[in-house]
């Protein structure tokens, strides 16, 4: 659910620069937002503090090379954001002729929960020794001004990664800048099959890292296992066949009315093969030209 605040959200004007400033709660979905954004052309800078807004506008949009459109991060990561004096740094931002959009990222207490606990990271606030819920408390607190301030608020506790791109794009006006999304995920069995997931590829079959005491603390990420995993035949012809079905269909989803397409790699462990895939792919359709493209790794996150 989304709701408006303060002013009514617009198509954006062509003519006059526009900001949009990404706030919210920590594991909100802000760093999804702010990626979607850069893949529509956005000049993006996050975690940038509230009293440096109209400098960076000024510099970005009266520059020799000027952009049109900026998206900015403000949270309470920074400690040196000022929240409250936002307020008048977008009014200062305003006076420089830029339209501006203030977008707060809300998600229910127990779904934040449960993300930190899947994912394992800390809380920005753990740091000064709250347990997770008072963290969660008074991140809401702190962030009261953002989000009375908001043009717009949006839920994200019941959206995966593809509705919540698709929202910011469809809430913000900007579906003629939007390109089919295709996410390439990494998932372990043990843990189950990504809910969300519209092919599903089974790695378990092919030569395991895991087994090589250099590799295993590693993953599919780091040299030493992309270049073991090069070097087998199997893995390469498993994937050339992966890639031509996908270059195949992926333009028939493409002509019809959906907006995202995920692509799960899944293996043992979650870490080696599955994520060497997830990641020859997406750079298997970038290099092919396909400029959405996303990489997920549920194991390492």
């Amino acid at each position: 659910m989304s709701e408006t605040q303060g002013i009514d959200i617009v198509q954006p004007s062509i003519e006059r620069p526009l900001l949009i400033v990404l706030s919210g709660l920590s594991g909100s979905g802000k760093s999804v937002a702010l990626r979607t954004l850069e893949d529509l052309d956005f000049n993006c800078v996050d975690n940038l503090p509230a009293m440096l807004l109209p400098e960076f506008v000024r510099t970005v949009t009266c520059g020799s090379n000027p952009h049109p459109r900026l998206a900015v991060g403000i949270d309470v990561r920074n400690r040196y954001a000022h929240l409250d004096d936002m307020p008048q740094q977008l009014s200062a931002v305003g006076a420089l002729g830029v339209e501006h959009r203030l977008v707060f990222f809300d998600t229910a207490d127990h779904v934040l929960i449960k993300r930190y606990s899947d994912t394992r990271r800390r809380h920005p606030l753990s740091r000064t020794g709250l347990v997770l819920a008072d963290a969660i408390a008074r991140e809401r607190q702190m962030l009261a001004p953002m989000r009375a301030l908001a043009d717009l608020v949006i839920d994200t506790s019941e959206l995966n990664v593809h509705q919540l791109r698709h929202r910011v794009i469809t809430e913000l006006g900007m579906q003629s800048y939007s390109t089919l999304s295709v996410l390439c995920e990494s998932f372990a069995y043990r843990r189950g099959l990504p809910a969300d997931a519209d092919f599903v590829f089974d790695a378990r079959a092919l030569p395991n890292p895991h087994w090589d005491a250099r590799l295993r603390p590693l993953s599919g990420r780091d040299a030493a296992v992309r270049e073991y995993l090069d070097a087998q035949a199997d893995v390469q012809r498993y994937f050339d066949q992966i890639a031509g079905f996908v270059d195949a269909w992926l333009p028939h989803f493409e002509g019809g009315t959906r907006s995202y397409l995920t692509i799960a790699f899944g293996c043992t462990g979650g870490r080696h093969r599955s994520v060497y895939l997830a990641e020859q792919l997406a750079r298997h359709l970038r290099m092919h030209g396909r400029d959405d493209v996303l990489t997920f790794h549920r194991e390492l996150e």
